[in-house]
């Protein structure tokens, strides 16, 4: 009986087996296909927004010499471009709820890429075939290097998933690396803020630096606003709890604290450097976050973990050599600058009247002055004719207008 009972039951064990051995590749296919729609809708995302944000550039040019400063309104252009932007930032947000938070936020280099490549389509200058390929040699390897880093972020990305719910963001907010993590960020937060406000420190590094710590907690709370909104499409509610409205104001709140100094930075520094700067410090510093609140690297292996930051590093040196690449704007100066002239001296901070120097044939105005000038920096006057053929009791007007004929 034993010994014909015992391949029944190894029979009815071999398909428990079986399923138990199927679990988890069932589970590492269905975290990539998640990861794929989150990278996806990202990707999709960042490429409409900038060819929205394009758009309504074109429409603002196209618009420049209008004496009504708002026509822009009354164009179809502006609001097309208005629609996909926020087509597009509704790709982005809602990325954030099926992919890992540190997979999610480096595909904003999708945006840099598209706007270069954009740039080059619609430029309207002729160029060369060789000097086009030499001006643009740099955007074209930095956008190679970014598709590069983009592939290889999404295929060695964290794949670490975990439902949304209000239990687990309240876990994740209480827990002691999250606290010790927000500990240190307040403490630079402050540093930061008390040199750039009080010892006027109005560098490119320390402005952009507050935005990407200010960023970091954006792209937290963005997620967990996101995720919980996605559990309860799915049927469980989670819009009742206090988390979520506690993640949605401090979302709201740092977003706009953060346009607050990206405006001020974009006052005061190219457009270029602050695309550069400000993708590698926000970059790093919503990774950190992630990595800490979310535990998005819990579980990996040291291979996908440095091959991700290699695709980081491949990422930022695209990005750099794209930005890098754009042409720096000449600001507009309606005067003459007189250093610039030949044979000027510098003398606007030493209260000296300007003029040139008396070697030249002429005084400044190129009016003719024959008088004698005991200084030598005595300011040019008109020449001083008197005249004697006025009627007596008027005086006679202190210059004449000489008339020049022809064969004079």
């Amino acid at each position: 009986m034993e010994g014909g009972n015992s391949p029944s039951l190894q029979l009815q064990q071999l398909p428990l087996a079986t399923a138990a051995v199927s679990v988890q590749p069932h589970t590492d296919s269905f975290s990539y296909k998640e990861n794929l729609i989150g990278a996806l809708l990202a990707i999709f995302g960042h490429l409409v927004s900038s060819i929205a944000l394009n758009l309504q550039k074109y429409s603002h040019i196209r618009l420049a010499g209008s004496k009504d400063p708002r026509a822009y309104f009354r164009t179809k252009t502006w609001w097309s471009g208005l629609l996909l932007l926020v087509l597009g930032e509704l790709g982005v947000f809602s990325s954030y709820a099926f992919a890992p938070l540190s997979l999610i936020v480096p595909l904003s280099a999708v945006s840099v890429v598209a706007s270069a490549i954009i740039g080059i389509i619609f430029i309207k200058e002729k160029w060369k075939p060789k000097e086009f390929l030499r001006r643009y040699v740099l955007s074209f390897v930095g956008c190679g290097l970014a598709v590069v880093g983009t592939y290889l972020l999404v295929t060695f990305g964290p794949n670490s998933h975990e439902k949304m719910t209000a239990e687990n963001i309240t876990r994740h907010l209480v827990s002691w690396p999250f606290l010790l993590y927000m500990l240190v960020e307040i403490i630079v937060f402050c540093l930061l803020l008390y040199f750039y406000k009080e010892r006027n420190a109005n560098y490119i590094v320390i402005i952009l630096l507050l935005v990407a710590l200010l960023g970091s907690m954006t792209v937290v709370t963005v997620k967990a606003v996101a995720g919980m909104m996605l559990v309860s499409i799915q049927g469980t509610l989670q819009l009742d709890s206090p988390i979520f409205y506690i993640m949605l104001v401090c979302m709201v709140a740092t977003a706009v604290y953060q346009a607050t100094f990206l405006a001020q930075a974009s006052q005061l520094y190219d457009s270029a450097q602050i695309s550069s700067i400000g993708y590698i410090l926000s970059t790093t510093a919503a990774i950190s976050a992630g990595a800490t609140f979310y535990l998005d690297f819990m579980g990996e292996d040291v291979l996908h973990i440095c091959m991700f930051a290699l695709g980081c590093l491949v990422a930022f040196l695209g990005v750099f050599l794209i930005t890098r690449n754009r042409k720096k704007p000449v600001p507009f100066e309606p005067y003459i600058s007189m250093d610039a002239m030949p044979g000027m001296q510098n003398m606007h901070d030493k209260g000296i009247a300007v003029q040139p120097e008396l070697k030249a044939s002429f005084s400044y105005g190129a009016l003719e002055n024959n008088d004698s000038m005991p200084e030598i920096y005595t300011p040019a006057t008109l020449p001083i004719v008197q005249e004697q053929h006025g009627p007596k009791g008027v005086s006679a007007p202190p210059y004449r207008v000489l008339e020049h004929t022809k064969k004079e």
